[in-house]
Formats: structure tokens, C-alpha cells, sequence
């Protein structure tokens, strides 16, 4: 599934395609993809100038004034802004006409996701969708850093990577980057959250940031389908120091590097370099 960087790329992609531009029409063409799409996006967003394209957590949200469309990639999902008469594919499910800058027929922005684990949902003006309620903050932003992580896992059992993929303590956190955080960091991912002093949680945090935004700058993590919306995969994967290398040696130590299931993902850490 993609995660925090390969969203964020995607978002980096879109807005200078799409902010500021009006919604002509929007095309569905199944009335579900995870969960039912709301009537709201068909009814609302035609007419509509589009004012910002955010991201919360690994969520999108299309921002106007009536409103703002909610979509998640799923494990498979693409966005891609296309010539309006791009032949459509069998898992073209959506599709948002844009105006040109002249206000007449542009490009069409295009929701592609083959195993339908995407959503597209609707957030009314002043509301905040039940989705994204009770997040934790952004891991690139000031609110989240090592004393923060130190002051809210106090008395915490559970192993500090679990913790960190928690979504009400930082959101965006995957496998893939808590991993090569904790790596980073030194610190065991079997750990208790507990247990891990101040100090290593200010080293965790500042791993935390700087592997996200390196990896943004690479254009994330190419696993499974991940593509950009020019069509570029992701180049991260190709320096990943411990995700998905169990039993390969240790890039600092060179022993083996072991591996493990934590809450029911894999897990790998050097047993000698991660305390």
C-alpha cells in the first residue's frame, strides 16, 4: 500500500494540474470502489473551482467551496491527469473533466485502481470526516518530534514499532518507514515503547523526518503498483537499509539481520546494531 511519501508525491504531482482549475463534470463509473461513493461528489463538485489539493495522513482531500473530495489510492490506485480523449481502460472508475485556463474543455483528472481498495468519500465545509478524527500529527511537522514520542509513551508495553505505526501517535508511519527509522535510530523495533529513553526518541524522531522527506525527494517507495502521476515509479526502494532484507548482512555490521512478525507485519532489525 502506498504510503506517506508516495501519497505526498502524488499530491506534488497533481496541484499544479489541478488547483485553481473548475470542475466541468465528473464521471463515475461504478457507484462504489472500497466503500460506496458518495452522491455528493457527482452532485457538488461540477461547477466547482478547485482550491487546493492537501494531504492528510495518507488520505487526499480536494478542496472548493462546496466541499472537499476524500480519496484514497487503496493498494493500486493512481491518479493521473490526462488528455481529455485518453481512451478509458477497464479500471478507469473515475473521472474529473477540468476547464482549461480559458474555461473551456482541459484534461480530465483520472481515478485508476484495479483491486478497488481506493476510496473516493466527501468531506462537508467545517467537518472533519470520521476518518480522519483522532490522527496523530504529521511527522514532518513541529508538533511531532522526540519529546513529544517520549511523553506519550510512558508506561507503554507495546514494542516501540507498533507504536510509532500508530496512527493516533504520528500518522503515515508504515512498515516500510518505521523500519528504516528504528534502523537509523539504533533502536530494537522489539523494544517497549516504555522503555526507550528521551534521548533515543529524539534520535527516532529526527530519523522519522529525515527518511520521509528524502524519500519524497525520490518519489517513495516503489512496491506492488505504486506510480507516480507522470508514470515515474518511486527510486527508495533501491536504498532501503532493513525493510524486506531479513537474513541479508547488516549494511553497518554485516551479521545477519534478523526477522520477526510485529503486529502481524514483518519485522527486520539487526540484532547487534539496534538495541
Amino acid at each position: 500500500m502506498p504510503e506517506l511519501p508516495e501519497v505526498e508525491t502524488t499530491r506534488r504531482g497533481l496541484a499544479p494540474h489541478v488547483e485553481g482549475r473548475r470542475i466541468q463534470a465528473v464521471t463515475l463509473r461504478r457507484p462504489d470502489l472500497r466503500w460506496p461513493i458518495p452522491a455528493e461528489v457527482a452532485r457538488e463538485l461540477p461547477g466547482q473551482r478547485i482550491d487546493a489539493v492537501r494531504r492528510r495522513a495518507k488520505y487526499l482531500l480536494m478542496d472548493t467551496a462546496a466541499g472537499s473530495a476524500l480519496l484514497h489510492l487503496g493498494m493500486s490506485g493512481s491518479l493521473r491527469v490526462l488528455p481529455a480523449d485518453t481512451p478509458v481502460t477497464a479500471h478507469d472508475h473515475v473521472d474529473i473533466a477540468l476547464a482549461d485556463a480559458a474555461g473551456g474543455p482541459g484534461r480530465v483528472l483520472r481515478f485508476n485502481d484495479p483491486r478497488r481498495f481506493g476510496s473516493l468519500l466527501w468531506q462537508p465545509v467545517g467537518e472533519v470526516h470520521a476518518l480522519l478524527q483522532g490522527l496523530g500529527p504529521e511527522p514532518l511537522s513541529d508538533a511531532f518530534d522526540g519529546d513529544y514520542l517520549f511523553e506519550l509513551s510512558r508506561g507503554r508495553k507495546a514494542p516501540v514499532k507498533a507504536f510509532l505505526m500508530d496512527q493516533a501517535v504520528v500518522v503515515g508511519v508504515g512498515n516500510i518507514y518505521a523500519a528504516e527509522s528504528l534502523f537509523r535510530a539504533g533502536i530494537s523495533p522489539l523494544r517497549a515503547a516504555g522503555k526507550v529513553s528521551r534521548e533515543r526518541y529524539v534520535a527516532l524522531a529526527g530519523a522519522v523526518k529525515a527518511i520521509l522527506a528524502y524519500a519524497i525527494t525520490r518519489g517513495g517507495t516503489t512496491l506492488r503498483d505504486f506510480l507516480s502521476p507522470d508514470g515515474a515509479p518511486g527510486y527508495f526502494e533501491q536504498e532501503l537499509s532493513a525493510y524486506g532484507r531479513g537474513g541479508e548482512p547488516c549494511p553497518r555490521c554485516g551479521r545477519p539481520m534478523k526477522q520477526a512478525s510485529i503486529g502481524q507485519r514483518a519485522t527486520v532489525w539487526c540484532g547487534h546494531c539496534q538495541r
